[in-house]
């Protein structure tokens, strides 16, 4: 087995592709507020590496002011299909942009054009609002290409815990934490 926790996630998530009916890179992402209020929601893992795990947000959402006030979350990945779940934790740093712009340019034009539509997190007085918004967006970059709005980028949670769970008969479940350790990992077992 892997002592390298990507190279494991690596393997999982090969797996993943191919059994999950629905996104197998969706994820539950934690973050919290200055005063430690917790808030959770699911997101789309787009990077994977040792560098972290990382997904892209609008930056003036709940969950870009959160990691702005306090930069620290936690992720959970259960594929039920094959019956594993991962667990990190860890600090959250911003990508460079170079790298949401990469990412961005990979997106749907109608993704793209959703991004600077979306007030993201913040109150709508109707559907039609937004609408309205939306075709206003695709008027203004008509015939031109979406560049990515300022207020949107990406994040990578740089793990210092990384758990794998996998199911066992009985509830008697096989549990490996990778802990950060220097520049590598140290690892070891929790009960089930």
């Amino acid at each position: 087995m892997p002592t390298d926790p990507f190279a494991l996630f690596a393997e999982w998530m090969a797996l993943a592709r191919e059994s999950e009916v629905n996104d197998p890179d969706a994820m539950a992402l934690a973050t919290a507020t200055p005063d430690g209020r917790p808030s959770v929601r699911i997101v789309l893992m787009r990077r994977y590496g040792p560098e972290g795990f990382g997904f892209f947000t609008n930056l003036e959402s709940d969950k870009g002011r959160q990691i702005a006030a306090n930069p620290f979350g936690a992720l959970a990945i259960h594929w039920k299909s094959l019956r594993k779940q991962v667990r990190a934790e860890g600090r959250l740093e911003q990508v460079a942009a170079a790298d949401a712009d990469d990412y961005f340019a990979s997106r749907s034009r109608d993704s793209r054009i959703g991004a600077w539509a979306s007030d993201q997190s913040r109150p709508l007085d109707s559907r039609e609002t937004f609408i309205d918004r939306i075709e206003a967006v695709r008027t203004r970059f008509e015939g031109g290409d979406v560049p990515r709005p300022p207020h949107w980028s990406g994040f990578r949670l740089v793990p210092d815990r990384i758990e794998f769970w996998e199911d066992g008969e009985f509830r008697l479940h096989h549990r490996r934490l990778f802990t950060r350790s220097g520049e590598g990992w140290s690892e070891g077992l929790l009960y089930p």
